[in-house]
């Protein structure tokens, strides 16, 4: 049985065991789908990463759910990967910014990673914005987050929005609001698919501090129930908010995780695609065993 160089990367964390928790495996050229997905369900995390050769770019990187679904767009998924390469010493000095290049699913991005402080911190540019119709009618959106009527605000309406991956932004009239929520999963997975997105992201902006916002993410379509750090929502939410006319700075700091204990901030800077920025912690690194 062959062994892979893993470990675990909490994401967009400022201390231990806060962030977004990510598994990343190395090696993963040697790996059948089926293998990465029996991984990944080992892991059992929001996510597994697989570090891959490209001939196109630095690395190529492919993600699962511990459900077993691939799942693309430049979130804490790739970020985690990257702080891990770089912390491994796989990318040189870093104490000047760095720009390299990354191959997710079809696309082709750019990451800039820099050493501040003793911290590697990262900078990824998402996709442009691209919106899909909003709902017409939010009383089975309300009722399948455990929500009333009022709780939902139809300013900006609510829609699915993609800088690489589709998710339905929702705004919820305060943070209480976005803690309250319950969601019926299988309800929620009903509207998701005839709105043509992936995972909901509900969250509270208040135009008093317009570059700030209060979110919870959802995703029964990948088996993940709740996320405490997504940044394939957090880009979205930017530039959506941005094309309302309700982000005076094109800037957005983005406080979620907080209801599951695990507090996560993600930066939003609009230049003018989504650039989402954050750093992390190396929490565990070992040998994992193969699967035949």
């Amino acid at each position: 049985m062959s062994e892979l160089i893993a470990g675990l990367v909490d994401v967009f964390a400022q201390t231990p065991f806060s962030g977004n928790p990510l598994a990343v495996v190395e090696g993963g050229d040697v790996l059948s789908d089926s293998q990465m997905r029996r991984i990944a369900g080992e892991f059992n995390q929001a996510e597994t990463t697989f570090l891959l050769k490209s001939t196109r770019t630095d690395w190529r990187l492919r993600s699962f759910t511990a459900a077993g679904a691939e799942v693309f767009g430049a979130g804490h998924n790739a970020l985690g990967a990257w702080l891990w390469l770089a912390e491994q010493g796989a990318l040189g000095a870093l104490e000047a910014p760095r720009t390299f290049h990354q191959e997710l699913g079809g696309d082709v991005l750019p990451i800039v990673l820099e050493r501040i402080e003793g911290r590697i911190h990262g900078r990824m540019r998402q996709a442009p914005l691209r919106l899909l119709p909003p709902l017409s009618d939010v009383a089975p959106l309300a009722t399948a987050l455990g929500l009333q009527i009022a709780d939902i605000l139809t300013t900006p309406a609510p829609r699915p929005a993609d800088t690489g991956a589709a998710h339905l932004l929702v705004r919820a009239r305060d943070a209480a609001v976005v803690d309250r929520a319950a969601p019926d999963h299988q309800a929620l997975l009903k509207i998701l698919r005839t709105a043509g997105a992936e995972g909901v992201y509900l969250y509270a902006h208040d135009p008093r501090a317009p570059e700030t916002a209060y979110a919870r993410f959802f995703n029964p379509t990948v088996g993940l129930w709740e996320d405490s750090a997504t940044g394939t929502a957090a880009g979205p939410l930017a530039a959506y908010l941005q094309r309302e006319n309700l982000l005076p700075d094109a800037k957005l700091a983005i406080e979620q995780g907080v209801k599951m204990g695990r507090r996560s901030v993600l930066n939003v800077r609009l230049t003018p695609d989504p650039e989402l920025s954050g750093t992390g912690l190396i929490v565990m690194r070992g040998v994992l065993a193969s699967p035949r």
